[in-house]
C-alpha cells in the first residue's frame, strides 16, 4: 500500500512538473503600440519606388537640347511628387453642385505636402521618342523618419 501511494505521488509530481504556474494576481495588459494618423502602408517593403514622366515637346523652350533637359527635370519632379504621395498621402477636396436633382458641377482638387530627403535616383530613361521616365527609391527607415518629422511639424503648427 505504501508502495502504491509513493508510486502515485511520484507519478503526480512528475506530471505536474510540466504544467505552467498561473499568476492569480490582477495584472494589467501589456500596452499596445500607439497607432498614428499616418500609419504606414508600406511597412512590409524594404524600399518604396516612384516613377515620374515628362514630355519633351511641351517644354517651354525653342532649343531641343534645352527641352530635353527640362523634360528630364520635370520627370524627376514628378517622381518626387509621387514619392511624397506615398509617404504622406494626398489631401483631396471635392465639391459637387446639384440643381433639380442633376449634377451641374463636380470638381476635385488634390494637394500633396511633405519633405523628401534621402531618395536614390534609380534611373532616367527615354520612353519612346518624346518622353522621359525617372524612377526614384526611398528606404523604409527614411520613410519612418520623414513621417515622424512631418507629424512633429504638424503638431507645432497646430494643424
Amino acid at each position: 500500500m505504501k508502495r502504491v501511494t509513493s508510486l502515485c505521488l511520484s507519478f503526480g509530481l512528475l506530471t505536474l512538473t510540466g504544467c505552467k504556474s498561473i499568476d492569480l494576481a490582477m495584472s494589467t495588459p501589456a500596452p499596445k503600440e500607439p497607432t498614428t494618423v499616418a500609419a504606414p502602408l508600406v511597412e512590409k517593403r524594404e524600399t518604396i519606388t516612384a516613377t515620374g514622366y515628362a514630355v519633351v515637346a511641351v517644354q517651354n523652350h525653342k532649343n531641343p537640347a534645352q527641352q530635353r533637359l527640362m523634360a528630364i527635370r520635370a520627370s524627376k519632379l514628378d517622381a518626387y511628387r509621387n514619392l511624397t504621395e506615398q509617404v504622406y498621402g494626398q489631401q483631396l477636396d471635392s465639391s459637387s453642385t446639384v440643381a433639380d436633382m442633376v449634377v451641374t458641377n463636380d470638381s476635385f482638387r488634390t494637394k500633396v505636402e511633405g519633405v523628401i530627403y534621402g531618395a536614390r535616383l534609380v534611373s532616367i530613361t527615354p520612353v519612346g521618342e518624346d518622353t522621359y521616365e525617372t524612377t526614384l527609391s526611398l528606404d523604409r527607415d527614411v520613410v519612418q523618419d520623414l513621417r515622424i518629422l512631418f507629424m512633429g511639424q504638424m503638431v507645432s503648427k497646430g494643424r
